[in-house]
């Protein structure tokens, strides 16, 4: 089972220290960013899938990081600030933040937070239990694991983020420059060749025939599709 990346940002040492514990603890990965332009470099590189942000960082304020995370990605962000003013957590929501901790918190305040976030990240077509199911494709968000006709499919971190983020968008066109951007980061190579390469692996694992696919739809020169049904 694929463990969920979660990045801390945060300059306090002992606080992310501490943040980081918990997390390993609780079957999760985590990066610590200590500072704003440190934070931005990591978000591009390896797009996580939740961030913890602490908005009081020394060389700028956490808002300008939800700003532009929120120009290219849905990745959930909670702030993490000992700010507690009305004005200042409506203003990270506002500009995209998804939840607001005020420190100091709780390991299990914190922990179903982050449960609660990537529960929520996105909901569309999944099933009560938090599955999406395509004929004999069934993507568990919960268990972060893949089958096809009940049997666990091997991926790697990339594999299981473009076929997640298609499941996500079922029946959507993704562009290739949209799913470079939120597998990849803002930053990533707009060569294609990448993800090519990327989907043919996908598609000797999970169509019976590559050529014919019946999962991954290719829509010529703009992008791929998850069938809906």
């Amino acid at each position: 089972m694929l463990k969920p990346k979660i990045l801390i940002v945060e300059d306090e040492i002992n606080i992310s220290n501490f943040i980081s514990a918990t997390l390993n603890a609780n079957n999760y990965m985590s990066e610590i960013a200590k500072n704003g332009k440190q934070a931005e470099v990591m978000i591009s590189a390896s797009v996580p899938d939740l961030i913890l942000l602490d908005l009081g960082l020394p060389d700028m304020d956490g808002t300008e990081i939800i700003k532009s995370v929120r120009a290219w990605s849905n990745v959930p962000i909670i702030v993490v600030s000992a700010r507690g003013l009305e004005q200042e957590k409506v203003e990270a929501l506002d500009l995209g933040a998804d939840d607001y901790i005020t420190k100091p918190f709780g390991t299990s305040e914190l922990l179903a937070r982050i449960r609660t976030a990537l529960r929520h990240s996105s909901s569309k077509g999944r099933t009560a239990d938090n599955k999406i199911i395509v004929k004999d494709l069934q993507i568990d968000f919960d268990k972060r694991i893949i089958t096809l006709k009940g049997n666990i499919i091997h991926l790697t971190q990339i594999e299981y983020k473009i076929i997640t983020l298609l499941g996500e968008n079922l029946g959507k066109v993704l562009t290739y420059d949209y799913i470079l951007k939120n597998v990849w980061g803002p930053y990533a190579n707009s060569d294609n060749q990448i993800l090519r390469v990327n989907m043919a692996n996908i598609r000797r694992k999970l169509e019976e025939n590559p050529a014919e696919p019946v999962y991954i739809l290719t829509e010529v020169g703009v992008g791929y599709r998850m069938v809906e049904l």
